[in-house]
């Protein structure tokens, strides 16, 4: 199982994040691979079971290499505690919140089987795709940190 994480103090409530990280439609604003999302199958907001796609891309060098769709289904949702969902039924992300004395610690984390067929050889074998999504990890807390303390 290839896994990764990090994780943020953020100086907000765990209910205002929790908002902001259960929000797909805001994931662009953040993150350096996703720039967009968008509920469908009827979903209109985040619950166990609803699904949404995200436009996603990978620039290397400022050069655009590669610009895909996934889908996703919300597989947790405990509001100010945790947000998860499956990306094309092969990549776990998961957002846990606790509360701190300064305001929320935000971990996000994901996992996905690497020994599981060629994508799983590809992803962590050739492409040491883990590193790259810690490096993302990273960027998206930072981020919305920045957002929600400003």
């Amino acid at each position: 199982m290839a896994t990764g994480s990090a994780s943020v103090i953020i100086n907000r409530a765990p209910a205002e994040v929790f908002a902001v990280v259960a929000d797909i439609t805001r994931t662009g604003e953040w993150s350096p691979e996703c720039m967009s999302g968008r509920w469908v199958d009827g979903a209109s907001g985040p619950a166990v079971g609803a699904k949404f796609e995200g436009d996603n891309k990978v620039v290397i060098a400022g050069i655009p290499m590669k610009k895909w769709t996934t889908t996703s289904e919300v597989t947790a949702y405990a509001p100010g505690e945790v947000f998860e969902f499956v990306a094309e039924g092969f990549t776990t992300w998961r957002y846990e919140l606790e509360p701190t004395g300064a305001g929320t610690k935000l971990t996000e984390s994901f996992s996905f089987d690497a020994s599981t067929g060629m994508q799983g050889f590809i992803y962590e074998k050739l492409l040491r795709r883990s590193r790259s999504m810690v490096k993302g990890i990273q960027a998206t807390l930072t981020n919305i940190k920045a957002v929600l303390e400003s």
